[in-house]
C-alpha cells in the first residue's frame, strides 16, 4: 500500500492542484455571474422610475461626468499661479494618476456591463453603460490638451529655475554624445526590442507599463514592433551631473534604432495600455471555506494582471495603419486611442523635489507640512488616564497622529488593558500602529485585527500584515461575504479595580502614517460608557459575521446608516413646515446615493437650508428653482485631500452632529461596512461646527456648483480672504505653541521675551524634523 501511495502521490497532488484551480476559477465566473445577475435585477426594479420620470430627474447628474468635473478642479491647481512649479507638476501627475484609475474602475465597470448587463442604466439619469462611455470619451480630448497645456506652462517655469526637462532634439553636442554612451552603456543592456510577426506574436503589455511602439521596415518588408522600458533602469537621467534631466522613454525612444538594427524605422511612439482593474471582490466572491482566503485573494489578483484593455495612450501621433494595428491586437476602438504631448507618466516629479535643495530651488516648492503636537508633553505620558476624563478630538493632518499611536504604546504596556480590537482598511507599508499592535500581542494583550484584504490596490500590503499579524499571535479575521469592512475603530477594553473601562477612538481616515499628513481627517477619542458598548457589540458582530446589531449611538451600515440619515433630513423637512427652525450641513467626498438625494431635494423644497461640501462627485445639482434653490454645493480642492466625513442636522444650538467613514454613495450605504459615531462632547463639537464654517466660507480653494452642474472658482470680490486650510494649519500651530508653553488650550499666552526666543529656537529645530 505504501509502494501505491508514492507511485500515485503525484498524481493526487496534481490533481488537487488542478482541483484548487478549477473551484477558484468557479468562484471567479460564480461572482460575475451573480454581479451582474444583481445588477439587471437592480435595472428591473429601477425600470418604473425611469418610466414614471418625476421632474426631480433635472436635479441630477451622471457620477462619471461629475467625476471628470472633480478631476479638472485638480488640474486647475496646476494653472499658472495657481501654486509653486513643482507643486503644479505634481497635481498634473495626481490628476494623471486618478484618470488612470478612473479608466480602471470606472471605465472598465461599464464595459463590463456593456457585455453582461445590456439592461443596465444609471438611475440618476437613465443613460446606459455605451451612452455612459461615450459621453466620457467625448470630454477626453479636451482635458488631455488642458493637461498638455498646463504640462508645457510648468516645464517653461522650471527651465527659467534651472530644473529643466532636456529633449534629445534640443540637446548640444556634449550633452548628446553623454547621453549616447550612457545608452550604449547603461540602458541598452536592459531592453528587450520584439518585432512582432507569426514567429514573434504580440506581446502582454503590461497595466500603464511605458513602450516604444516601432514600425520598421527590412529588406522591403514592413514590421512593427515594441520595446518595454525596463523597470531596472532610473527614470531621470543628468546628463553632467547637473539639475538639467532626459526622461529614460526619451532616451529610448531618440535611440530605438540602435536597438532594432539592422531595421529601419519608418515611424514611432510612446504608447502606454490601459488595463480594466475592476475584479468584484465585494459580493458573492468568498470561495470554499477550505479554501485559504489569503491565497485565493493572491489568486485573484494575478487576474487583475492580465483584465482587457480599456485605454490606448500614444505621446506621439501616427499614421493609420499603426493605430489601427494596435487597436485591433488590444481589441479597443479608435475612440478609446487618446493623444498625449505632456509625459504619460509623471511620478517623476518625486525625484524632482528631491533634487530642489538650495534656496533658489525651494522656491519651486512649498516648505513641507510639519503636523503641530497639540498635546503638552506632559499628558503624552499617559493619555488614557487623560482620555478617561475628558475626550480628546484631533483634525489631521493640521495636529500629530503621534498622540493615537503613543496612546497604543501606553496600552501596550499598561497591565489594565485586556484586549485592543481595530479594524484595518489602508496601513502603510512600515506602519508603525501595525508594530505597535504586534509587540501588544507579544506582551499578552488579546489582540484583534480585522484585515481588510479586498482594499483596491491595497489588497497586496494587506495579505503581508496579515500574515505578520499571525504569526506574533494575533486574531486576524477578514471581514465579511459580500460587505468591504471599511470603518474606522479601534477598542481598547480595561479591567481596573473589577470594573470595566472602554477607550474608543473612531475616525474618519485610514491608519497611514503616510497619508495621514496628505488627507483632511478628525479622530475622536472618548471614554463614553454607550460608545464603548456599541464599540463592543460591534466587534462581536464582525467575529460572528453579522455587524448589524441594536446600537445605542452608532449609525452603522449596511443596516441602518442609511435609513437614520434619511429620517434625520425627514426630521427637518418637518420642522421647516412647521416653521421651525432647520438646518443640515453635510460633509463627504461623494454624493450618488439616489434615495438620500431625492430625500434632500424634498427637503430644500419645503424650505431647509442645506450646506454641502463634497470633495468629489456630486450627482445633485443644486440652485434649481423650485426644486433645489436652498441648497448650496462647495467642492474645496487644496494642498490637502479633503478626506473627512461629517453629518449635521439641526440650526442654532440644537444640532445632532456625526463623523463618519461612511460617504452618501450607494456602495457606502449598502454594500459595506460603516460606522457613524455622534459627538456629544460640546468642546469638540464647538470645534467641528467652527471648521464647518470656515470652509463654508472658503473663497480661494472652494468652488461652487451652480445649477447647470459646474464649477466656478470663488473670489474674495472684495471679502476677506478665507483660505480653509491655512486657517486651520495656523490655528493648530497657534494651539502647539500653547502647550509647548504649558498653557494645553487653544488660546494665545503671553510669553516673556526670552521665552519668545526659547519657543521661537525649539519651532526651529522641529521644523527641520520630518
Amino acid at each position: 500500500m505504501q509502494n501505491l501511495h508514492n507511485i500515485y502521490k503525484p498524481a493526487l497532488d496534481c490533481a488537487r492542484r488542478s482541483m484548487y484551480l478549477i473551484n477558484t476559477i468557479r468562484q471567479l465566473i460564480l461572482s460575475r455571474v451573480n454581479m451582474y445577475r444583481s445588477l439587471i435585477q437592480m435595472t428591473d426594479n429601477m425600470t418604473a422610475g425611469k418610466t414614471n420620470k418625476t421632474d426631480f430627474g433635472t436635479c441630477m447628474q451622471n457620477r462619471e461626468l461629475s467625476w471628470l468635473k472633480f478631476n479638472e478642479r485638480v488640474l486647475e491647481e496646476a494653472a499658472p499661479g495657481a501654486n509653486p512649479p513643482l507643486e503644479r507638476l505634481k497635481f498634473i501627475s495626481v490628476f494623471t494618476e486618478n484618470l488612470d484609475e478612473f479608466f480602471m474602475i470606472r471605465v472598465g465597470s461599464l464595459t463590463d456591463y456593456m457585455l453582461f448587463a445590456p439592461d443596465y442604466f444609471d438611475n440618476k439619469t437613465g443613460m446606459n453603460a455605451g451612452e455612459q462611455l461615450d459621453a466620457v470619451f467625448r470630454q477626453m480630448p479636451a482635458l488631455c490638451a488642458l493637461r498638455d497645456r498646463y504640462c508645457s506652462d510648468v516645464e517653461k517655469d522650471l527651465a527659467r529655475s534651472g530644473l529643466q526637462r532636456l529633449k534629445m532634439s534640443e540637446s548640444d553636442p556634449a550633452d548628446a554624445k553623454q547621453t549616447e554612451n550612457y545608452f550604449v552603456r547603461e540602458i541598452l543592456p536592459l531592453l528587450s526590442p520584439q518585432i512582432i510577426d507569426a514567429g514573434h506574436p504580440f506581446p502582454h503589455i503590461d497595466n500603464k507599463r511605458l513602450h516604444i511602439a516601432v514600425t520598421l521596415v527590412h529588406k522591403n518588408n514592413p514590421v512593427f514592433g515594441l520595446i518595454a522600458m525596463p523597470n531596472a533602469a532610473e527614470r531621470l537621467y543628468f546628463p553632467g551631473g547637473g539639475n538639467r534631466y532626459i526622461l529614460l522613454e526619451d532616451i529610448v525612444f531618440h535611440y530605438a534604432s540602435l536597438a532594432f538594427h539592422p531595421y529601419k524605422i519608418t515611424e514611432k511612439t510612446i504608447l502606454a495600455v490601459t488595463r480594466n482593474a475592476d475584479l468584484n471582490t465585494e459580493k458573492d466572491d468568498w470561495p470554499d471555506e477550505k479554501i485559504d482566503y489569503r491565497k485565493f485573494m493572491q489568486q485573484l489578483l494575478k487576474k487583475r494582471r492580465r483584465l482587457a484593455p480599456v485605454r490606448l495612450e500614444l505621446q506621439y501621433d501616427v499614421g493609420g495603419a499603426m493605430k489601427s494595428f494596435f487597436c485591433e491586437k488590444l481589441n479597443v476602438e479608435k475612440k478609446q486611442v487618446f493623444l498625449s504631448s505632456c509625459p504619460l507618466d509623471l511620478s517623476y516629479y518625486i525625484k524632482l523635489e528631491e533634487k530642489a535643495k538650495t534656496d533658489e530651488e525651494k522656491k519651486l516648492i512649498r516648505p513641507a507640512h510639519i503636523p503641530a503636537d497639540t498635546l503638552p508633553a506632559e499628558k503624552k505620558q499617559d493619555i488614557i488616564k487623560r482620555v478617561l476624563k475628558k475626550d480628546m478630538l484631533f483634525s489631521y493632518p493640521y495636529e500629530s497622529f503621534s498622540p493615537f499611536l503613543d496612546m497604543l504604546r501606553n496600552a501596550c504596556e499598561d497591565p489594565a488593558v485586556i484586549s485592543i480590537k481595530t479594524t484595518l482598511y489602508r496601513i502603510d507599508v512600515h506602519s508603525k500602529m501595525a508594530e505597535t499592535l504586534i509587540r501588544a500581542a507579544e506582551n499578552g494583550k488579546d489582540v484583534i485585527v480585522l484585515m481588510e484584504l479586498r482594499a483596491r490596490f491595497d489588497e497586496e500590503n494587506n495579505i503581508e500584515w496579515s500574515q505578520r499579524f499571525e504569526e506574533a499571535g494575533c486574531r486576524v479575521i477578514y471581514g465579511l461575504p459580500g460587505y468591504k469592512v471599511h470603518s474606522k475603530i479601534c477598542l481598547i477594553t480595561r479591567k481596573d479595580r473589577g470594573q470595566i473601562q472602554y477607550i474608543t477612538q473612531i475616525g474618519t481616515g485610514n491608519y497611514n502614517e503616510k497619508t495621514v499628513r496628505l488627507y483632511t481627517d478628525l479622530s475622536i477619542i472618548t471614554a463614553n460608557r454607550e460608545i464603548g458598548e456599541d464599540a463592543a457589540l460591534f466587534f462581536n458582530g464582525l467575529l460572528l459575521g453579522e455587524p448589524s446589531g441594536d446600537y445605542n449611538r452608532f449609525l452603522v451600515a449596511p443596516g441602518h446608516f442609511k435609513q437614520e440619515i434619511i429620517r434625520r433630513i425627514e426630521r427637518e423637512r418637518d420642522k421647516a413646515r412647521s416653521g421651525e427652525a432647520a438646518g443640515i450641513v453635510i460633509k463627504c467626498n461623494s454624493l450618488t446615493d439616489r434615495e438620500v438625494i431625492m430625500k434632500l431635494i424634498e427637503a430644500s423644497q419645503c424650505g431647509v437650508s442645506i450646506s454641502m461640501i463634497v470633495r468629489g462627485i456630486c450627482c445633485l445639482i443644486p440652485r434649481i428653482p423650485g426644486y433645489t434653490e436652498n441648497i448650496t454645493v462647495i467642492s474645496i480642492v487644496g494642498r490637502f485631500l479633503e478626506h473627512s466625513r461629517i453629518y449635521c442636522f439641526g440650526a442654532g444650538d440644537d444640532k445632532e452632529l456625526y463623523i463618519s467613514s461612511a460617504d452618501l454613495m450607494t456602495r457606502n450605504t449598502e454594500r459595506r461596512v460603516e460606522i457613524a459615531c455622534p459627538v456629544s462632547d460640546p468642546e469638540a463639537k464647538g470645534k467641528i461646527c467652527g471648521m464647518l464654517e470656515t470652509m463654508l466660507s472658503d473663497n480661494i480653494k472652494a468652488w461652487e456648483q451652480f445649477s447647470d452642474g459646474g464649477y466656478v472658482l470663488r473670489k474674495p470680490s472684495g471679502s476677506p480672504a478665507v483660505n480653509s486650510q491655512e486657517i486651520f494649519i495656523e490655528k493648530a500651530r497657534v494651539k502647539a505653541e500653547s502647550a509647548l508653553a504649558g498653557g494645553g488650550g487653544g488660546g494665545k499666552v503671553k510669553r516673556s521675551g526670552f521665552f519668545r526666543n526659547i519657543v521661537k529656537i525649539l519651532r526651529q529645530i522641529f521644523s527641520g524634523i520630518k
